[in-house]
């Protein structure tokens, strides 16, 4: 069952003109929210983050957030997993294809539900490897934006060399994964590259760094020079369906041991404590 511009409906039946502005022009935006044992996680942050992406294409929210929320909270019961990977996606609506914005024009609000799909237990116990790019993509990657060509072609860089993701390097500087955002530990400290434009600002990237905060876990925010990166003790890619894994090898070579770090396994387990206390006291 999906949600499409007011209705309830099988996936099946759901159907979207082709002069949506979504289709013609990627003009839009999107959430990806996980749900686990039918709570979704840190909600609020990511309705948060949709009003912020909204912002920034000035495209005015089509629903107020207890309304977000009721929706949210409809499409869960009506989807059979207990674990769930909702995704919500709202574009500027249906009109003559011109680049400038249309007047009068309603957007398509459209959420879908799967089930959740985390790392298994052997990425989560060997790491994964990843592949180093540069970083071509648009200078606002801080909006959540469905035009998601350069990422598109970025991560399947990634799996052509047999890998989970690419790692992208800009002027030199570490920016963020394809598809995730990426923290390195260099002598037992970890290491988050500042939100700024050229990253989303990750709801997993603020839960690690909260847990770190809590936990007493040396952590610096700054910028990560490609030469770190590649020195690192650690690297770790987080997202909001990958949650936090860890990066054993990068273009070929070891990380580090070549396994998954002590810092790593500490933050892994701070993160399955964290999402049971999500799932006994759900947000409001």
């Amino acid at each position: 069952m999906i949600y499409l511009n007011g209705e309830f409906m099988p996936i099946e039946q759901a159907r979207v003109p082709v002069l949506d502005r979504g289709f013609i022009f990627g003009d839009g935006v999107y959430e990806v929210i996980p749900v686990y044992s039918r709570h979704p996680f840190r909600l609020a942050e990511h309705l948060r983050r949709l009003r912020s992406s909204l912002d920034g294409i000035r495209l005015a929210n089509p629903h107020v957030d207890a309304e977000w929320k009721r929706l949210v909270r409809r499409l869960i019961e009506l989807n059979e997993p207990e674990d769930q990977s909702l995704y919500l996606q709202v574009t500027r609506g249906v009109a003559k294809r011109d680049h400038a914005f249309p007047s009068g024009v309603a957007p398509t609000v459209f959420m879908m539900s799967n089930a959740l799909s985390t790392p298994p237990p052997e990425q989560v116990e060997k790491g994964v490897g990843a592949i180093t790019a540069a970083d071509n993509r648009w200078l606002r990657c801080d909006i959540k934006a469905i035009a998601l060509l350069p990422n598109v072609l970025l991560r399947q860089l990634a799996v052509d060399a047999g890998c989970v993701e690419a790692v992208l390097l800009r002027d030199g500087i570490m920016t963020e994964g394809a598809a995730s955002n990426i923290f390195v530990v260099k002598n037992g400290i970890l290491l988050a590259p500042p939100k700024n434009p050229l990253m989303l600002p990750g709801i997993t990237y603020d839960v690690v760094l909260e847990l770190a905060q809590a936990d007493g876990i040396k952590h610096r925010v700054r910028a990560i020079p490609e030469s770190e990166l590649r020195g690192a003790d650690e690297a770790w890619l987080t997202s909001s369906t990958k949650e936090v894994l860890a990066i054993v090898r990068l273009d070929g070579r070891a990380v580090g041991g070549g396994v998954p770090g002590p810092v790593f396994r500490r933050m892994y387990a701070l993160y399955q404590e964290y999402k049971e206390r999500v799932m006994r006291a759900p947000e409001a």
